[in-house]
Order: structure tokens, then C-alpha cells, then sequence
């Protein structure tokens, strides 16, 4: 009786430890990442994501395939988050919390805004969308390993990897 009682308790402390190790999100091969501002016009912008690397792919191709919708990141959605109404590219996003796809392409990469945020990254469903914009999309200065969202005080929000750059204009 003593054996089982011990056996169990062995049993339940390893089961705890590989549960708690499996919610350390930055142990992922694509690790968590935050960014936010406030910026001019006063609305505070939050972007939590999770940061893929290119590890010898190539964007459009092995990775973020052109002309299909993404989930712009890794494991669970993109969430981009707005404290007040804002002009994204001049049209309107109402404040609050939304998961952010995009269709990558060579000439264009059209951000799209989806309501259902608290999700896993692959289940969109395009009813769902709060707001679309396309923007053409930039040769990078420094090529990035790593997807990374930069926002700028002015308003720029930029989504940066490996050679590409895509600028969102936010007031």
C-alpha cells in the first residue's frame, strides 16, 4: 500500500513539472513577443505575438505563402489591441481587441483586423473581419531573422522580416 501511495505521488510530481513546463511559452521554437505605444493622437496600441523564424525559409514561398491568408505570426493569434477608434490607412478600426491576418504578396500585403482575437492563430473565419488594408510592402534596411512589429510615436506601425518591410499609417 505504502508502494502505491509513493508510486502516485512520483507519478503526480512529474505530471505537475511536464504541465508547467509545457505553459512556458518562451521555451517555444517561436517565442511570445509584446509591443506598445501611445501614440500622437493619444490611443495606446498592443501587439502580442509570437516571433517565427525564417530559419532558412522563404517568405511567399516555404513560409507566409503569397496570395493566402496568414495568421502574421505564430501559435496562438496575433492579438492587436487599441485603447480609442483609430485610421488605419484612412479607414476606421473601433477600439478594442483583434487577432491580425495578413495575405502577403510581392506588390501588396493586405492587413486584415478580425474580431474573434482569443483564438489559436489558424482558425479564421472571414465573416468575421473588422477591417482589411493593403500596403505596399518595402525592402527592409537590415534583414531580419526573426518577425518583429516595431510602432512608432507618429503613428507608423511596422511589421519587419527577413528583407521585407510593411508600414501601416495609424492616426
Amino acid at each position: 500500500m505504502k508502494k502505491i501511495v509513493v508510486l502516485t505521488l512520483i507519478a503526480g510530481l512529474f505530471t505537475g513539472m511536464s504541465a508547467s513546463s509545457q505553459q512556458d511559452k518562451s521555451k517555444r521554437p517561436s517565442p511570445p513577443a509584446k509591443v506598445s505605444e501611445t501614440i500622437a493622437s493619444g490611443a495606446t496600441i498592443t501587439i502580442n505575438y509570437s516571433q517565427p523564424s525564417l530559419k532558412g525559409r522563404k517568405i511567399g514561398t516555404d513560409i507566409a505563402p503569397y496570395g493566402v491568408v496568414w495568421r502574421t505570426g505564430a501559435n496562438e493569434a496575433t492579438v492587436f489591441e487599441t485603447s480609442k477608434d483609430l485610421k488605419i490607412e484612412g479607414k476606421t478600426l473601433p477600439a478594442g481587441k483583434y487577432s491580425l491576418y495578413s495575405i502577403p504578396g510581392t506588390d501588396k500585403w493586405t492587413f486584415i483586423f478580425n474580431k474573434i482575437w482569443d483564438q489559436w492563430g489558424t482558425l479564421y473565419e472571414e465573416n468575421q473581419d473588422a477591417l482589411r488594408v493593403d500596403v505596399k510592402p518595402l525592402k527592409s534596411a537590415a534583414n531580419m531573422e526573426k518577425m518583429t512589429f516595431k510602432i512608432a510615436k507618429e503613428g507608423k506601425i511596422s511589421l519587419m522580416w527577413a528583407d521585407v518591410q510593411a508600414d501601416l499609417n495609424v492616426k
